[in-house]
């Protein structure tokens, strides 16, 4: 969940709203994923990562006690996909930024975003100066 310090941090980053909009689905689970590895039984990150995630069987568990998902038991699968292709990106951020994907900040993922939003500015109109980051 995010703190409503977390919020006002992406809302002061004075982005674009599509970009704050991006930025608060990675920050969402960024979080998501930092509670389910702190609520972790110890083995659950993937057996050949060193990037500290919860693997998929963490996740289930996390997401399984969390009580607003207990009523939509649906939910789960879709957030887990989400999760995952979140953690993808996540992953190529902090590799930029030389740390593991769950040691990243509010405030390293609206610098990012705010290289990111440059970068395309900068590359002119109707061109994507990287590809677009994996989402749905």
């Amino acid at each position: 969940m995010l703190s409503p310090e977390d919020l006002l941090e992406l809302e002061a980053s004075l982005l674009p709203a599509l970009e704050r909009h991006h930025l608060r689905l990675l920050a969402h689970s960024l979080r998501s994923l930092q509670q389910a590895a702190d609520h972790s039984d110890g083995g659950a990150t993937s057996p050949d990562a060193a990037d500290g995630l919860p693997d998929a069987a963490a996740l289930a568990r996390w997401a399984s006690g969390q009580p607003g998902l207990q009523a939509d038991p649906g939910f789960i699968p879709v957030l887990l996909e989400q999760l995952d292709k979140a953690a993808v990106q996540l992953k190529a951020i902090a590799r930029e930024q030389q740390r593991r994907p769950l040691q990243l900040s509010i405030a390293d993922l609206v610098t990012w975003g705010r290289r990111q939003a440059d970068a395309r500015l900068a590359a002119g109109p109707g061109v994507n100066p990287s590809p677009a980051p994996p989402h749905s």
